[in-house]
């Protein structure tokens, strides 16, 4: 059984720029370089380094060979993955009808594992403008090592596959590239195309506007951000704490801001740029609930971004040195109860970052230590910021109303967004978005093209106006330490403080403290007006306009 807005959105044709609507060409623009360390690159990368940047055009087409192609879904959901497959299933069947996808079971272990399943017409169709990744599911295990692609190659040659197409973040692609290198260079000849996913938003740059899903998680979370702020503006005496997805950027939490307007948003990059201190932000927060307390207003909303612990410097400093700790002695530090682990840590750390963790809770401290994702992150998703803030906020105002400079109640409710928006189903946006991915990315494919990621730009513009091609993934690398070494990985993205959407937040933040100023963004529009239903982000409107 399914629901009859599934059934209804099964209806929806995605648009497609008018480069991909007929016959296709593809035109080589200028030779590329990476972003930053070109020499150390270029010698890890010497077969898919420095070449150009492709444009989809209207144009003949040569007659297609058939191809098979793979596609992987990587690390965490993000809306629109079902879209990409559909995209690119139904551009290799008009490429050639005999061409068939094969999805990869769980991510890229699937791969290494000879997992997989045919992806029919017949399966699609279900799956077309849906939430989520469950068509094949998705995992994080890293492909990195020989072993793995060599694994890899025994299913790509048992299924006669030409490409493998890793839909996924920054990491994903990361290990997309270093693939398509290893299998270039064994003359092997099979291509890897990536494409650009993260709810995060931290997947971008010149090339890329924006990563697939930030859209839809956004107005997802809006939604659910203004009808907290409604029953807030109702009741008039709760502050409520909202954390938000977005562990390495504030993105989402910015564009969260420009739609709903909340009392106050913390942007983690402003925190770091500023050199502010954990009391710093707590002093903030007080300072706006004791402005409105003067005017009888005990009730706000305060957004936070998942990654603002990391972001603090002296706490940022000290997670630099946990990790190359962490590298040495991981395993060796497992066996130790919470007391042994944070008095060896502190005989290990400088004075200075021994005073920083030393002043964290015991919990934030392990986990700061020990709990560590696939790709040895700390997983700031499990730090209840928004409780540890709201406690900190509480004390001072206690502090003050001794002193007299506080009268008011403080009573704070806590939140925490996250699975809700990365599976929800996709905007007009993300579904014509991610379709046009997925064509992109057939069309590299019969190109020849590997070592690209599929790229959609001008997406602001109505969609027969976008424009579709790819771009080396070498373009977007750089190197950076991770777990003690130097590697090469895609540059994050962060909020830029000079840029024009935290521009126009910081123009308006002190009204809204000032003032009660809630927007009530209402849930996301698959039929009306287009004006409606296919608005990008304020943040993609800000930076194209």
């Amino acid at each position: 059984m399914i629901s009859t807005l599934q059934k209804m959105r099964a209806t929806y044709q995605p648009k497609l720029p008018k480069g991909l609507q007929g016959m296709v060409k593809a035109e080589e623009g200028e030779k590329t370089q990476s972003v930053d360390n070109q020499e150390e690159i270029k010698a890890l990368f010497p077969n898919t380094y420095g070449m150009p940047l492709i444009q989809f055009v209207p144009g003949g087409e040569v007659a297609s060979k058939q191809m098979n192609v793979g596609v992987i879904l990587s690390g965490g959901q993000a809306p629109g993955g079902h879209n990409v497959i559909c995209g690119l299933f139904d551009a290799i069947k008009k490429l050639n009808p005999e061409n068939r996808l094969f999805g990869f079971i769980l991510g890229p272990g699937g791969l290494v594992d000879h997992n997989y399943k045919e992806l029919t017409a017949d399966i699609i169709n279900d799956y077309r403008n849906t939430g989520g990744f469950d068509i094949i599911g998705s995992g994080r295990t890293k492909l990195e090592k020989e072993e793995q692609f060599e694994k890899g190659l025994q299913i790509i040659r048992q299924l006669d596959i030409k490409a493998i197409v890793i839909i996924g973040g920054d990491d994903s692609n990361t290990n997309a590239c270093v693939l398509a290198e290893y299998y270039a260079a064994k003359k092997y000849g099979v291509q890897v195309i990536g494409c650009p996913k993260t709810i995060d938003g931290d997947l971008k740059n010149a090339q890329i506007e924006t990563s697939f899903g930030f859209d839809t998680a956004c107005k997802t979370y809006s939604e659910l951000i203004g009808n907290i702020q409604r029953d807030c503006n109702s009741s008039r005496k709760y502050w409520h704490f909202i954390k938000l997805m977005g562990r390495s950027a504030s993105h989402i939490a910015l564009e969260c801001a420009l739609q709903c307007q909340p009392t106050m948003c913390i942007i983690s990059e402003e925190v770091e740029q500023k050199d502010l201190s954990l009391n710093d932000v707590v002093e903030q927060i007080a300072t706006a609930v004791a402005r409105r307390a003067a005017k009888g207003w005990n009730f706000g909303t305060v957004l936070i971004p998942e990654g603002l612990i990391e972001f603090i410097p002296a706490i940022k400093r000290l997670i630099a040195e946990l990790n190359d700790l962490l590298a040495a002695q991981g395993e060796k530090l497992k066996g130790l109860d919470d007391e042994e682990l944070r008095k060896y840590i502190l005989s290990q750390l400088s004075s200075e970052n021994a005073k920083a963790y030393e002043s964290l809770p015991v919990g934030v401290m392990r986990q700061l230590s020990l709990d560590r994702d696939p790709h040895g992150n700390v997983q700031v998703s499990l730090i209840e910021t928004e409780k540890l803030l709201s406690d900190m906020v509480a004390a001072k105002l206690a502090v003050w109303a001794k002193e007299g400079k506080y009268n008011g109640k403080f009573t704070a409710l806590h939140h925490f967004f996250g699975y809700e928006g990365r599976c929800a189903a996709p905007s007009n946006y993300d579904a014509d978005y991610c379709y046009a991915l997925g064509t992109s990315a057939a069309h590299l494919i019969a190109n020849g093209k590997t070592g690209y990621m599929a790229i959609v730009k001008n997406t602001i513009k109505p969609a027969d106006e976008w424009i579709a091609g790819g771009v080396p993934i070498t373009m977007m690398m750089n190197m950076e330490r991770r777990n003690g070494e130097q590697k090469p990985v895609i540059r994050k993205a962060l909020v830029e403080l000079d840029g024009k959407p935290f521009k126009t937040f910081a123009a308006n933040r002190d009204k809204w403290i000032e003032e009660t100023s809630f927007l009530y963004p209402g849930p996301i529009q698959y039929w009306g007006p287009t004006e409606v239903c296919d608005q990008p982000t304020k943040t993609l409107t800000l930076e194209q306009e």
